[in-house]
């Protein structure tokens, strides 16, 4: 029987499918609920104060539970861990499309987001074990590039679907992704060693799921409003219990993450890149809702389709950023997918207008895809490369810890920037008309209200923008985001310096 450093390429493509089908489930599960909540929410007449939770709560139990599923994967096996996520994932989802009501199918979400947790970053962590060193960086392009297809794909194809059939076959995508997977890696994966007699970090895991969780709804709830209680009581919470949480792992001798990894520079960069990358892809989907439908009168149709375009160009140039990688070092590649996600804000921050063309925005978007995609790939083999023997799942969870931070302060920084960049205009715009800025601030409340608590704008009546009170909102808009793109791509630009001058310049042995 062959050992896992001498597979063929044929062996290990099976391989990594099987691994980034599993990843690319939690990306697709609830971004395709995302896209079609409006028809999910008629149906089972869902309170409209409680489609936020809905929409997100998946996305609240990875946050609590990431770093406990990669402890778990470490101490009973990553390939377990990962199949009984797949059947978990399989069955809920197969189970939701039963749904007779908002309350079932919150459960389910619930449970989903538990299933989805081991899908995470344990099949990153596997992806080491199961891939040899030298074919790493190439097997992250291509775990990459699956991700991306299917990003680019489903959506659209989704939302034909629900046309066609209804909203209940969106619970149908996951199961099919899933039960790919998990023929894939029941026949081909290897099993991971695991840890004899390594106990689990109950209390650090549980501190640092409080700490994330309530990150998570406090960065939620920023978004309409930083001073009130429902925003900074969570925030303060998630910083008071990550203090505890860098105090146990301190003094346990098991820790559920050993501290000194972030003595590593590389690691620490890498950290920083992920969640950078993740904040801007986040915030990016947040101006597009905003500014294509309030501004430009998009459907939603439309600007989901504004990601599709390039999908296979992207997907080539992430599996080349994986070539080299392995050929030179994840420096110049992160460096480089960290200034296109730069020049994509950049892009916006210079052609943003009401009169703007859509294939400027396709444009944007396929530069932020590519950026970000490019960023991930040297991200994960930096992060993968530093994993201590036993520990690849705890290693990569961190990964996705970091990411999902990220996304959760994506929209809300992007929003707040905007609040404040977008009065300037109006308040300049209503002085230069002579108007009182009462009358200005009752002009542009709906515009304010629409971005605050409904994220696309889908109930919000685009021509309100150009009736209020003769103010050129459009345009007051338009030079509000343009300066809040201008302010967020600052951050790349900063990690990918960062990157050059403190990542290695050549190549080390890898682990």
């Amino acid at each position: 029987m062959p050992t896992v450093g001498s597979r063929t390429d044929a062996t290990t493509l099976p391989i990594i499918l099987g691994l980034a089908l599993a990843f690319a489930v939690t990306v697709v599960d609830p971004l395709v609920l995302s896209l079609n909540l409006p028809q999910v929410s008629r149906a089972l007449h869902a309170p409209p104060q409680a489609l936020g939770l809905l929409s997100g709560a998946a996305t609240l139990v990875m946050a609590a539970a990431v770093l406990a599923a990669g402890s778990l994967g470490d101490i009973f096996g990553l390939k377990r861990l990962l199949m009984v996520g797949l059947v978990v994932v399989t069955v809920v989802d197969l189970l939701s499309l039963l749904s007779p009501g908002y309350g079932f199918l919150l459960v389910m979400r619930l449970l989903d987001g538990l299933g989805m947790t081991a899908l995470l970053g344990v099949p990153l962590a596997l992806l080491k074990v199961a891939v040899p060193p030298e074919k790493r960086p190439v097997g992250i392009g291509i775990f990459m590039a699956v991700t991306m297809i299917l990003c680019g794909v489903v959506p659209a194809f989704t939302g034909w679907m629900v046309a066609a059939v209804g909203w209940r076959s969106l619970f149908l995508i996951a199961p099919l992704l899933c039960l790919v997977s998990l023929w894939l890696t029941a026949r081909r994966v290897p099993e991971s060693p695991v840890q004899q007699g390594r106990r689990l970090d109950i209390v650090g895991v549980a501190l640092i799921g409080t700490a994330l969780l309530a990150l998570v709804v406090g960065l939620a709830a920023a978004q309409n409003g930083i001073s009130r209680p429902e925003t900074w009581v969570p925030l303060v919470i998630s910083t008071v219990v990550a203090v505890l949480f860098v105090l146990h792992e301190r003094r346990t001798a098991e820790p559920a993450l050993d501290l000194a990894l972030f003595r590593c520079t590389p690691f620490s960069v890498a950290l920083a890149a992920t969640l950078t990358l993740n904040f801007l892809a986040a915030g990016l989907g947040i101006v597009l809702g905003q500014f294509g439908s309030i501004v430009l009168s998009l459907s939603p149709e439309a600007i989901g389709l504004l990601y599709l375009p390039g999908t296979l160009l992207i997907a080539g140039a992430v599996i080349l950023a994986g070539r080299l990688v392995g050929k030179y070092t994840p420096r110049p590649v992160m460096v480089t997918g960290l200034l296109v996600m730069a020049a994509s804000g950049l892009l916006l921050a210079g052609t943003a207008s009401p009169t703007m063309a859509v294939w400027l925005l396709v444009l944007a978007t396929w530069l932020c895809n590519l950026g970000s995609l490019v960023t991930s790939t040297s991200v994960s083999e930096t992060v993968l490369s530093q994993a201590p023997p036993g520990h690849s799942g705890t290693v990569a969870s961190v990964q996705m810890a970091f990411a999902m931070t990220g996304s959760a302060f994506g929209p809300t920084v992007y929003l707040l920037l905007f609040d404040i960049f977008f009065q300037r205009q109006w308040l300049a715009d209503a002085k230069s008309r002579d108007l009182s800025v009462r009358k200005a601030e009752q002009a542009v409340d709906a515009v304010r209200s629409g971005m605050a608590q409904n994220p696309g704008g889908g109930g919000y009546d685009p021509n309100l923008l150009r009736q209020a009170s003769g103010l050129r909102l459009a345009l007051d808009f338009a030079g509000g985001l343009r300066l809040t793109m201008l302010a967020v791509s600052i951050l790349p630009l900063v990690v990918a310096a960062a990157a050059s001058g403190l990542m290695p310049r050549y190549e080390e042995p890898r682990a």
